[in-house]
């Protein structure tokens, strides 16, 4: 489920959009699940019919979704985080993983902290 706050300084397509793009990349929505119609979602959330539009065009340049004419919006079996994306997320968390370091952080503590959000399959 869709939400939005609009205590968020982020516009609301961009909330709409990270929701639908965390759901994706966790498996949350398979591959070729389709996703709730614009008007669906704009009824929900009492938003404007173009603001989850814009959500829905940002998520298929990513290549995370695509439309099929006159069925809907379905979740793309490729989809994956965009590379700009990695190397940002990537760099920031080498960053935290420094500024852990320096402030006395052990290596255990860490590679601990990545365990306890990813698990052991990886």
């Amino acid at each position: 489920m869709i939400t939005v706050d609009y205590r968020d300084k982020r516009p609301l397509y961009e909330q709409i959009l990270e929701q639908y793009r965390r759901q994706i990349l966790s498996g949350a929505m398979a591959p070729d699940e389709r996703l709730p119609s614009v008007r669906e979602v704009s009824v929900q959330l009492g938003i404007n019919p173009n603001t989850v539009q814009r959500a829905y065009q940002e998520l298929e340049r990513e290549g995370m979704i695509y439309s099929v004419r006159g069925k809907g919006n379905f979740v793309s079996p490729k989809a994956s985080l965009p590379a700009e994306k990695k190397v940002a997320y990537l760099k920031d968390f080498r960053k935290m993983v420094t500024d852990g370091r320096r402030a006395g952080m052990k290596k255990k503590d860490l590679l601990d902290a990545v365990r306890e959000v990813y698990g052991e399959e990886e």
